[in-house]
């Protein structure tokens, strides 16, 4: 079909039929597989706040937000006008050799939420941002190791792989960046033996780790920061998805009153529409960067202060302050966690809950009663973590509920939803969720029956 006028829009309406052949033919076809075998190929065709239609209509509720990046919701209006008076007015973008307008600006707001801070560089992902913060602190301190936590994610590209620990995404890819050293989280004593040699230039860590939902002990934290200004290595937090309100404060180290050296951002910066990252970092930092004229330019990147993405910045702060959705995080995760909690008691195969804000973990663990315990050794054995799936689906089939697992090979279940969610979303959440976790319980049932057809499938892959 011709587009005269190239109505993207009316493209997507004539094409969308076509998403899973064109997908398998020039993307991903092992995703595209696995999204047929799991049903999750139901063709979402609008996406409204917290809400997402598939091509019958039919309405769900994100518990994922792509990843934490629609934390104001999707299609937010506000956000969509920014964007749209950008494109509107003509602007001078990405001129080079000028400074932008909009980058200042959207600095200034972030830098107002960490006065501790006094510089910004901006990037295209929080991936770049884990790069660009290994090679400032490379740079501002002259040392090169780099330590970074067990089950800890920081990225795909190779410096952010290096930092992340999980075989999965590593494996196929190492030799990875040297000089980078993993301690075990929540543990200050393994810290400190790492930083004691003096050669470490950061300590990047996850305030709460995606992976897992895992929270630091409360001294955890501040302990590191300690130890980082004795040994004179910088203390990096990774906020790509704990930042801008998500556990119902600004940033997740707001929790434990701690300053780090350098802050990482990016995921619901961006307000869903336009990718940006973003590292905040002290003065001295910077400046030995960019230390000369010479060297004004010595790290950048084409499209990172680019003023569709300074725009939707701007727009997503603006949104979170107008709509106290920071406030809303707190107070709509407080009321899950108390809900979901009181799942615990009723339910064998329910571990534990946790997360602060809408950072939410439900975490399944093995059973006591015999017949539950001999179904759930099975699913271990074809495959560790297969367990969260037999919630996991019949959530998104039978309760319209969009989540995912904490990780590959994870008992835990993530819930990151956008901010905006109200009263009735959370009713939503309690009550599929106890439905389906009780159907869990009951052996032989619908949902053991699904576990036969995933065991199966992981039997063959592994075959």
């Amino acid at each position: 079909m011709v587009y005269p006028n190239l109505d993207v829009s009316e493209m997507f309406v004539d094409r969308q039929s076509q998403r899973s052949v064109m997908h398998v033919q020039h993307l991903n076809e092992q995703l595209v597989r696995v999204l047929k075998t799991i049903g999750y190929d139901v063709g979402f065709q609008r996406g409204e706040g917290q809400y997402l239609f598939d091509r019958d209509g039919a309405r769900y509720l994100d518990l994922l937000s792509g990843f934490g990046v629609f934390a104001i919701g999707r299609n937010h209006p506000t956000l969509r006008d920014a964007l749209k008076s950008v494109l509107d007015s003509n602007l001078p973008n990405l001129v080079q050799m000028d400074v932008s307008t909009l980058a200042g600006v959207l600095a200034e707001h972030l830098l107002a939420h960490m006065p501790y801070l006094d510089k910004v560089f901006f990037a295209n992902s929080g991936a770049e941002s884990v790069e660009a913060a290994i090679k400032f602190a490379r740079n501002a301190t002259g040392r090169s190791g780099i330590v970074h936590c067990t089950k800890s994610y920081h990225g795909l590209t190779y410096g952010a792989l290096s930092l992340t620990d999980d075989s999965n995404f590593r494996g196929g890819f190492e030799p990875l960046l040297p000089g980078c050293t993993a301690v075990p989280f929540n543990d200050l004593a393994a810290l400190e033996q790492a930083l004691s040699s003096r050669n470490v230039a950061a300590f990047i860590v996850e305030p709460i780790q995606g992976k897992g939902v895992n929270i630091p002990s409360d001294d955890y934290l501040p302990g590191a920061a300690a130890l980082c200004k004795k040994y004179g290595t910088l203390l990096v937090a990774d906020e790509i998805q704990t930042g801008i309100g998500r556990t119902g404060r600004f940033l997740a180290v707001e929790h434990w009153n701690v300053e780090p050296d350098m802050v990482l951002l990016a995921k619901a910066l961006s307000g869903g529409h336009v990718p940006v990252g973003a590292v905040l970092t002290r003065k001295h930092v910077f400046d030995k960067i960019f230390d000369r004229m010479d060297r004004a330019v010595v790290h950048g990147s084409t499209f990172a202060k680019n003023d569709l993405a300074m725009a939707a910045g701007i727009a997503t702060l603006e949104v979170m302050k107008s709509e106290r959705l920071v406030e809303n995080a707190a107070r709509r995760g407080a009321q899950i966690r108390l809900a979901l909690n009181n799942l615990v008691p009723k339910h064998e195969l329910v571990k534990e809950v946790r997360g602060k804000g809408l950072m939410i973990g439900i975490e399944f663990g093995p059973p006591k009663s015999l017949g539950l315990k001999a179904s759930w050794n099975l699913l271990e054995t074809a495959s560790k973590g297969l367990f969260c799936q037999l919630i996991t689906i019949p959530l998104f089939k039978d309760h319209k509920i969009l989540t995912q697992v904490a990780g590959h090979g994870s008992h835990t279940i993530k819930l990151l939803p956008p901010l905006v969610i109200d009263d009735q979303d959370c009713v939503w959440i309690e009550k599929s969720f106890d439905e389906v976790i009780a159907a869990s319980h009951r052996v032989p049932g619908a949902v053991w029956s699904l576990g036969k057809t995933l065991m199966d499938n992981a039997v063959r892959k592994s075959a």
